[in-house]
């Protein structure tokens, strides 16, 4: 049902945690499953210099979350934004369509953690 690397990301998530003096917070949840994440950004020269999540919900709501991290560490601000939904489930070797939501939560966070940070910046 699930891919090896879905299974790796989720028995070793990478980067979970949360970062006390974060940048940006990204919070989203999706109360149909219960799951609920929070992506936490450090951001240096306009750089996603650090990362980090906490995820309450299902082994692929742990596995996208791990991944989007994997994904936008490193990354511009803008090259982030552009990781979608397909990227991560792709990335993770693709995920069962019922599971297909906890991607979208996991970019949607990204993609919130990035905005607030902007927002605080009066970027946004």
């Amino acid at each position: 049902m699930y891919s090896e690397k879905v299974m790796d990301h989720f028995r070793n998530p990478r980067n979970v945690g949360e970062i006390p003096d974060a940048d940006g917070v990204g919070t989203v949840g999706n109360p149909v499953c219960g799951d609920m994440m929070s992506i936490y950004i450090k951001v240096k020269d306009d750089r996603i210099v650090d990362i980090k999540f906490k995820t309450f919900g299902c082994g692929a709501a742990i596995a996208t979350s791990s991944m989007i991290t994997e994904l936008a560490k490193g990354k511009t601000l803008d090259e982030a934004l552009k990781v979608t939904r397909a990227d991560v489930a792709k990335e993770l070797g693709g995920l069962p369509p019922v599971k297909m939501h906890c991607s979208n939560l996991a970019a949607d966070a990204l993609h919130e953690a990035i905005k607030d940070y902007r927002k605080r910046r009066g970027e946004g």
